[in-house]
């Protein structure tokens, strides 16, 4: 009992001349529907055992309430019961005193959830009753023989769903189907499997034509073009489910289900069942050849690598560079880096992997004489086959390619001997530099003599700016088609002033490339709304206005 039933129970028995009313509400379940179609079931001798109870504290003041919480057939190891939905909805509508059940596992057999309910039933002032177990949550001894009731509860769900799992494995090492979903080719007849004749012949069909198919997206066309779906159901709920085209899940599932030998599975194993086979062994091993080949042949399926100095770029102290890559925001950056040193004397060298094939491309295209091979190279990369361009480029590189060296400032392609003695070089030295790693944003400084903070204006500035424009934008395209009358109109609709709205109309007729510089983050620190509104409409004249004339 809780501490506000005790307190509530207390206050009744004190000695006032009426107690106070408890409303109480019964709640009952049982973990099967199995009899609960007979006129007196279990359900019915709870809720009469807790009635009686109930009348028993008439003088308290307890009076039952009529609305039955039943909930027949749903597991007591989660909350998710329709009848308990609905007594925690009463219960939080202030509508029930006091909880009776007739043991606590009734309520539920998981610790933790029954501390859910009890914060539920503290936090509504509801009592929880059962009246075959005494106990008393208000005080710590009470807390205790309650959580071990609840520990023993738990305990023996735990120990009914591994016994009944040995049992369905048992069942199952004999042949013996347990139930679940009936495979396609097979319907239940006396809790046994036996062979649907129209059902098998789609089986059949389908393992038949796989074979002669040779692929799931070829055996998906020729079913729907036959008008073969998949079966018909209704759940218990009623809803009907099924009657749509194949998909390849399904299909795989089909094919690789060891039941149309007679089988029966259990996790990774199958033993001998007791209904008939719809496949023979002979066409059944067969597809899962074939499935198996399709399966290491799509998995040894990639796609070409686009790192085209792979095994030929080395760094500044000659060491090989391997590609790598990083992912972020979605995007793939493909970098070479040096391996790492035994010594740990120098550091890894990280390079760009798209600017430093640029480079050696554009090299090649610009320092080779490509007459005779089999490849041209432009100066934005390479082609060897005109149907996969990478494959082009990796022959490209090969074939003239021996070695390429990154120098701090330089690259240096050492060509291979046919290469070199056709050229009169054997070393193709370009400038080049690694290119910073983060963009240097060059702000627009103001003139001479005013505040020069070289840093851009701030990102709350900058967007109070753009969402300004935004705004004076619209209202002149409401202006120039009609859908307002005058400023003053506008004004009265947007809850401004007439000048308000003035000032920030003014907004619309910025420069472009002063937009544009606001966009970017390229204006300096001191420019924002205030410095903006009524510009000059000389477009010139609003950067010497700002005293920004780096764009004059």
């Amino acid at each position: 009992m809780s501490r506000g039933s005790r307190e509530r129970v207390s206050n009744a028995a004190s000695g006032s001349a009426k107690p106070r009313t408890l409303r109480c509400a019964i709640y009952t379940r049982v973990s099967t529907d199995q009899g609960l179609e007979q006129d007196f079931n279990s359900l019915d001798a709870q809720r009469e055992a807790c009635a009686a109870y109930i009348r028993s504290q008439a003088q308290e003041g307890w009076i039952l309430i009529q609305t039955p919480y039943d909930d027949g057939g749903y597991s007591g190891g989660n909350l998710d019961r329709p009848a308990l939905k609905a007594l925690l909805e009463a219960v939080a509508a202030k509508r029930i005193d006091v909880i009776v059940v007739y043991k606590v596992d009734r309520l539920t057999r998981s610790l933790a959830d029954f501390a859910k309910l009890v914060d539920a039933f503290d936090a509504a002032g509801v009592s929880f009753i059962s009246i075959t177990q005494s106990f008393n949550t208000t005080t710590s001894m009470g807390r205790l023989t309650l959580n071990m009731l609840l520990s023993f509860a738990q305990f023996e769900r735990e120990v009914t769903g591994e016994r009944i799992r040995d049992k369905i494995a048992a069942s199952k090492k004999k042949g013996i189907w347990v139930g679940g979903v009936v495979p396609l080719g097979y319907r239940v007849v006396d809790r046994k499997l036996v062979v649907d004749e129209p059902e098998a012949k789609t089986v059949r069909f389908i393992f038949d034509h796989y074979l002669e198919l040779g692929s799931l997206g070829a055996l998906i066309d020729e079913l729907r073009q036959k008008g073969i779906v998949t079966r018909v159901r209704t759940l218990a709920t009623g809803r009907v489910i099924g009657g749509v085209p194949f998909t390849r899940g399904p299909l795989a599932y089909i094919l690789k289900n060891g039941m149309y030998l007679g089988q029966i599975n259990h996790g990774p194993n199958s033993y001998p069942g007791e209904h008939a086979a719809i496949v023979d062994r002979d066409v059944f091993d067969a597809v899962q050849v074939k499935l198996a080949a399709q399966a290491a042949a799509s998995g040894y399926r990639r796609s070409p690598s686009d790192a085209l100095l792979t095994g030929k770029l080395y760094d500044h102290l000659g060491r090989p560079m391997t590609p790598s890559h990083a992912v972020k925001g979605g995007v793939r950056y493909r970098y070479y880096i040096s391996r790492a040193p035994t010594d740990g004397a120098a550091a890894i060298v990280r390079l760009p992997a798209p600017d430093v094939e640029e480079a050696v491309l554009k090299a090649l295209a610009d320092a080779v004489d490509l007459k005779g091979a089999s490849a041209t190279i432009s100066a934005k990369g390479a082609r060897a086959n005109t149907e996969d361009p990478i494959a082009g480029r990796l022959t490209s590189v090969g074939t003239l390619v021996e070695r390429v060296n990154v120098r701090p400032g330089a690259i240096e392609i050492e060509l291979v001997d046919d290469a070199a003695d056709t050229n009169r070089a054997e070393t193709i030295v370009v400038p080049w530099c690694k290119p910073p790693s983060r963009v240097q944003r060059e702000v627009i400084l103001p003139a001479k003599g005013q505040s020069e903070d070289p840093r851009a204006m701030s990102s709350d500035t900058r967007s109070r700016l753009l969402f300004a424009i935004a705004i004076a934008r619209r209202w002149m395209e409401d202006l120039a088609v009609g859908r307002v009358e005058s400023i003053d109109v506008l004004a009265a609709r947007e809850g401004r002033s007439a000048r308000s709205v003035t000032m920030l109309l003014s907004l619309a007729f910025l420069a472009p490339d002063l937009v544009k510089a606001i966009v970017d983050n390229r204006l300096p620190r001191g420019v924002g709304l205030t410095s903006l509104v009524d510009l000059p409409s000389v477009w010139g004249k609003q950067w010497k206005a700002l005293g920004l004339l780096a764009l004059i």
